[in-house]
């Protein structure tokens, strides 16, 4: 695959493909999706125990080419609790490894369905993503590049802040666990 600075393989970190894999079959017997157009389920929780919500403002250009925001405004801080259904699993493991290398704001499992694509958007923060279920034709774009994710345990920094789109032109479902970077740890 290539790659470029707003799209990489982070190298010093990787999981196992198929303990993923059981982790996720495990969690979405109990834990439904939210609906819309990527189906979401997070795997944090915001300080006061409330379960927050998987999605979160980002911008667009209109037709006019004045940039808008949509949604609304999440605050990723509270977001530092894995939630109770996935303590003990594969899923808490891969939050306290990334805990060790950056600070986290939600972290996502989410779902875009076969034939589906996202709007060109931005976001306030850059993401880690870990595809779980991926396939050639589920790509990445950020402004004119793009590129696939394989599903292998690699994790992948995106510099979501910067236009960007997901597309999913498989005829399965990718699914990607989704992190908000709020900042880097130094070590």
């Amino acid at each position: 695959m290539v790659y470029n600075d707003d799209i990489y393989d982070l190298t010093f970190v990787k999981f196992d493909i198929e303990k993923l894999l059981k982790a996720y079959q495990q969690l979405i017997e109990t834990v439904p999706y939210s609906r819309g157009i990527v189906n979401g389920i997070l795997l944090t929780k915001m300080l006061n125990g409330t379960s927050g919500d998987p999605r979160g403002i980002f911008w667009i250009t209109n037709k006019e080419g004045i940039e808008e925001h949509r949604e609304k405004k999440v605050d990723e801080n509270l977001y530092t609790e894995v939630r109770p259904e996935i303590k003990n699993t594969y899923f808490e493991k891969v939050y306290n490894k990334l805990s060790q290398h950056f600070v986290l704001g939600r972290v996502r499992i989410l779902l875009l369905e076969p034939r589906k694509c996202l709007s060109f958007h931005r976001d306030p923060e850059p993401r880690l993503h870990i595809p779980i279920i991926s396939q050639p034709g589920a790509l990445m774009i950020v402004d004119d590049f793009c590129t696939h994710m394989p599903a292998d345990g690699s994790v992948y920094y995106m510099n979501t802040t910067k236009y960007h789109s997901a597309l999913n032109g498989s005829e399965e479902n990718r699914i990607h666990l989704v992190a908000t970077i709020l900042d880097t740890i130094r070590k």
